[in-house]
């Protein structure tokens, strides 16, 4: 591989100029916050929360009027390792379901008003087996990234969901190689293997490490060789929405290991990133606590699709309502205790 002109060079460049967040903004918020009729801080995180959605936006009003929920489906080699109880070929059926309106992510986008895309990254073509070679070479790994970039224009809050068979095993493997422990306590049951499938889906991770352990120290090495196509695009979806000044909610275990990539380049890109939840798969809590992130849910929920994020909206959606609907204490014609 060059030592020149690689395009990883472009991405590094891009997480060198990230907009800060509008601290104007967020005090504009809070002004009007402190003048609405109620208790000062009696709506608690939700007052937090539209604080920060002006301070991502650079708005005094912020709008969370275009809500798009954006699944990611890709699939992977090491499936072939029999990490999952479910075939690569659940991938194309599960986004035939999206299409068709019958998962999970298709009721609560329904209900809550959330519009819903899903992006298909080659799943006739599966990822390279993380064991043997890794994912993803570096032009792949960084058009994906463009890709991902691309795919999020036209709205102002973010919600992030993948789907991909055996995708909580290489985000395991991302985990374990920027935080590094015992590679078991970033391995969960994901889909529900049994004890046999565990132990697959724990050496898979080891050896994929094993393989690649004199290129790790570069997060975007550990992406391209041990993460996937979605995971990839979804880093490329953060940085844009970065860029874009768009709010982004978090979803699951899989999501926060694009996450976690770009917080390791760089501890200050997540600033625009709230967590929508906290899955129950693998170690997802120690995640948010080492990127900083308190999850607005805890329903024990490990599904992906972006469930938890969507539902996660619903919340930002209602703090930013209660933020630009509620009336001042003058408008009520109330008297402001304090």
């Amino acid at each position: 591989m060059s030592n020149s002109g690689l395009p990883f060079d472009d991405i590094r460049a891009l997480m060198a100029h990230l907009p800060p967040l509008d601290a104007e903004a967020a005090a504009a918020i809070r002004a009007r916050d402190a003048q609405l009729t109620k208790p000062p801080g009696s709506l608690g995180r939700l007052e937090d929360i539209a604080a920060w959605l002006g301070a991502v936006q650079a708005k005094a009003i912020p709008t969370a009027s275009r809500p798009l929920v954006a699944v990611f489906a890709a699939n992977h080699g090491v499936a072939a390792r029999g990490v999952s109880p479910y075939p690569a070929s659940v991938t194309a059926a599960m986004v035939s379901n999206f299409a068709a309106g019958g998962a999970a992510i298709n009721q609560i986008c329904g209900h809550l008003g959330l519009g819903l895309k899903v992006f298909e990254l080659a799943l006739e073509i599966p990822t390279a087996d993380i064991t043997v070679e890794p994912a993803l070479d570096e032009a792949a790994c960084a058009a994906t990234i463009a890709f991902g970039m691309e795919a999020i224009h036209g709205t102002d809050l973010l919600c992030l969901g993948e789907m991909g068979i055996a995708n909580t095993t290489v985000a395991a493997a991302v985990y374990a190689a920027l935080f590094g422990g015992e590679v078991r306590h970033w391995v969960g049951r994901g889909t529900g293997v049994d004890d046999a499938g565990y132990a697959r889906k724990v050496a898979a991770v080891e050896d994929a490490l094993a393989l690649n352990r004199d290129h790790l120290g570069d997060p975007l090495e550990v992406l391209r060789r041990l993460g996937g196509r979605e995971i990839a695009a979804m880093v490329g979806a953060i940085l844009a929405a970065r860029i874009e000044r768009v709010p982004v909610i978090l979803d699951g275990y899989v999501v926060c290991a694009a996450a976690a990539v770009l917080h390791a380049l760089d501890p200050d890109a997540l600033d625009h990133c709230v967590a929508g939840h906290r899955s129950a798969e693998g170690a997802h809590g120690d995640v948010l606590e080492r990127l900083g992130k308190k999850p607005l849910l805890d329903l024990g929920m490990r599904l992906g699709e972006g469930s938890g994020a969507a539902l996660a909206a619903g919340i930002v959606r209602s703090a930013l309502a209660c933020h630009t609907g509620m009336a001042t204490f003058s408008q009520a014609g109330v008297e402001d205790r304090g």
